[in-house]
């Protein structure tokens, strides 16, 4: 990829035992940060909803913490699909670690998905890419990129049973889609708005809020919640190696020019078709094929990029193949789109048990196919993982501890390395770290995987930290003459 992009993952948890979800959560982040297992965890508190203790960042580059309840991992900063896939892949084998450490695996159990179906509410994976300051975002390439997270749905939906009461008409004056036995997507029933800066209640297609977590002078970070949380490694190749692609036809402003009559709409619309037609109107009147407009964008990074590298060579190719079979053999697609393979699985299981698709089992069994334990996970069985994206046991291994070589993360995991044995308090974010009583290390290039300055840093601070306690100490009293 020829940018920074690191995923959020909030991960539902399910529990048979007595003390309920929230005490398994606690239990687990506080596993991951036991004898600094996996991390270093908070000192001082981040926010007002972020105690120290709620969470830390890991050594491997992420972050674990808790968000209103749900337990979210964050991957490091990646500059590969590979990466991406192995680190967002660490964060289930974290959890499934913890519970079988613990003791919890027979009742606790975490899925990656996006819908709470007892309570109706929504939890995301939020998707963060690094953007050039200087990228064009005129009128026509917001509404071109709008267009483009919009119908990409179609390739990124994880899928979901039925719908929630009262999820459709959330914000709305009148509910605007029927009912559906299936949708492709998980999120689009609860997203209400096209562009906001909020990340609840009123959530956008794309969010406004432009906090780069780097130097603001040279980038901003788009920051995407309207996304499913892909289970399948090809889903999540395809969604954020396109979107990279996109991002990459947006700096050198060459994005095709369309724009959606209502991109909300469009978004649940499509959600609400699993068999088509897939057809959404444009704002000159006109109703187009959803997936000869995202023909558009992979032909024009294909014009652009072919030739790059072979990691683009290869998910343009991908792509391509995606958007034909889209195109009339949708069943292709199982095993590599995750609504795709999990509809085709529920139908073949609807069949056999005799069963419709309001039934409260189908709901729990959509569930399991978003379990991170593979014991569990009812749609890993079924991947077809396109051999460039296809992740080592050992190369899956290495992400539980170890950074990317070649992003920020490398750095941080340095100093916090460095950080580990020592007593002092500490302070760690995405692009700062401090110690109280010393200047702070700032690390303001996400591309800078080294930080030279770290080491002496280390001996300025334990200096300043000795010289710090002998202040503190009471003056020793030399008794009478």
């Amino acid at each position: 990829m020829n940018r920074i992009v690191g995923l959020e993952t909030e991960y539902g948890c399910l529990s048979s035992d007595p003390a309920g979800p929230p005490a398994a959560v606690a239990r687990v982040r506080n596993w991951m940060f036991e004898q600094n297992h996996f991390g270093l965890a908070d000192q001082h508190q981040r926010d007002w909803d972020e105690p120290a203790g709620n969470g830390g960042f890991l050594f491997n580059g992420g972050r674990c913490y808790v968000d209103m309840g749900h337990l979210e991992i964050c991957t490091p900063e990646c500059l590969s699909l590979r990466d991406l896939l192995r680190f967002d892949r660490a964060g289930d084998a974290m959890l499934t670690a913890a519970t079988h450490d613990l003791g919890l695996a027979e009742r606790v159990g975490f899925v990656r998905n996006n819908v709470d179906y007892y309570s109706g509410a929504t939890f995301g994976c939020h998707e963060n890419y690094l953007v050039r300051r200087g990228a064009p975002l005129n009128e026509a390439n917001v509404q071109s990129l709008l267009a483009f997270l919009t119908l990409r749905v179609l390739y990124t939906g994880a899928g979901r049973v039925r719908a929630s009461p009262g999820a459709e008409s959330r914000g709305d004056i009148i509910k605007l889609m029927p009912d559906s036995d299936f949708q492709i997507s998980q999120r689009a029933d609860y997203i209400n708005n096209d562009l906001f800066e909020w990340v609840q209640f009123n959530r956008a297609i794309i969010n406004t809020r432009d906090e780069p977590l780097a130097d603001p002078r040279k980038f901003r970070r788009l920051h995407l919640l309207h996304g499913d949380t892909s289970v399948l490694p090809a889903t999540l190749a395809l969604k954020c190696g396109t979107t990279s692609l996109v991002l990459d036809l947006l700096e050198i402003d060459k994005l095709p020019q369309v724009a959606l009559a209502d991109a909300v709409y469009a978004f649940r619309a499509l959600s609400h078709q699993p068999d088509g037609p897939w057809q959404v109107p444009l704002v000159d009147g006109l109703e187009v094929s959803a997936v000869e407009v995202l023909r558009q964008f992979q032909v024009a990074a294909q014009r652009e990029f072919r030739g790059r590298d072979a990691e683009t060579d290869a998910l343009l190719g991908i792509w391509d193949g995606v958007l034909r079979d889209l195109d009339g053999n949708v069943e292709n697609l199982v095993g590599t789109v995750d609504w795709v393979t999990k509809r085709w699985l529920y139908t073949q299981f609807l069949a056999a048990e005799n069963l419709l698709w309001s039934d409260p089992w189908l709901r729990a069994q959509d569930l399991e196919f978003h379990a991170v334990d593979p014991a569990r996970n009812l749609a890993w069985p079924l991947g077809r993982t396109p051999e460039p994206w296809v992740i080592s046991p050992e190369e899956q291994h290495a992400a539980l501890l170890t950074p990317p070589a070649n992003t920020r993360a490398a750095a941080r995991s340095q100093v916090m390395r460095l950080l580990e044995p020592e007593t002092f308090r500490y302070f760690v974010d995405w692009d700062v770290l401090e110690v109280e009583g010393a200047e702070s290390l700032q690390l303001l290039d996400p591309f800078q995987a080294q930080a030279p300055e770290a080491v002496a840093w280390m001996k300025r601070v334990a200096v300043q930290h000795a010289r710090l306690e002998r202040e503190s100490r009471p003056p020793t009293s030399l008794g009478a003459p």
